[in-house]
């Protein structure tokens, strides 16, 4: 049951959702339009403000669904496992459908906007994260506020994650599980991190 609930996960993580909506609202195939992505960002930029949130709320549903209803069905239907381990296996399987989309030839979005949605769905299941992730929005509309940069702000929230789990004693999994989302995401924005070193990176509102 589990090997098929990690199926579930990867395919619900895969649905290219900014590519379904580009295609839909724009006619266009967006990995061939603004910086290539087809993340929630890049929509936003080539389609319309709305159509950014909206994939944005999808993509992080991606992630809330598998560590919640599909975790809280397996946990119910077999006895003995533990919570917070079969959370987390979904949880990477959501993300990396996501970033590795079977749809896309594999190539997918960044992960933010799903790992911040798994992050969100375990909130609701160990209270203690809640505080972190209350944490995390704070800092990545600080450095969003400050910058206009989506990327670097995303870079930098998922940095901390890690010492958040630390710094607030969260379990030795909980730790491992967020320093592999930050490898996961800053692997996935090599790009923007170029981009951003020199100076090209693009903003997604004017600094005055």
């Amino acid at each position: 049951m589990l090997i098929l609930l990690v199926a579930f996960s990867y395919l619900l993580g895969s649905i290219p959702v900014g590519y379904i909506l580009t295609r839909i609202l724009k006619r266009v195939d967006i990995r061939r339009c603004g910086s290539g992505n087809p993340g929630a960002t890049n929509v936003f930029r080539v389609v319309n403000p709305g159509a950014g949130v909206t994939a944005l709320a999808l993509d992080m549903l991606k992630g809330i669904i598998p560590v919640t209803a599909f975790a809280d069905f397996l946990l119910h239907s077999q006895g003995g496992l533990d919570q917070i381990t079969v959370r987390l296996i979904l949880a990477i399987a959501a993300v990396c459908g996501h970033n590795w989309t079977i749809f896309l030839n594999f190539k997918g979005g960044k992960g933010v906007a799903t790992s911040a949605g798994v992050l969100v769905g375990l909130s609701f299941k160990i209270p203690d994260l809640g505080l972190i992730v209350g944490l995390c929005l704070g800092v990545w509309l600080l450095v969003l506020l400050t910058t206009g940069y989506v990327s670097l702000s995303s870079i930098i929230t998922v940095s901390a994650l890690p010492i958040f789990m630390l710094v607030f004693n969260q379990p030795f999994k909980l730790v491992i599980f967020a320093a592999a989302l930050c490898l996961f995401v800053v692997y996935r924005h090599k790009s923007n991190i170029r981009r951003l070193l020199r100076g090209e990176e693009g903003r997604i509102f004017r600094q005055s």
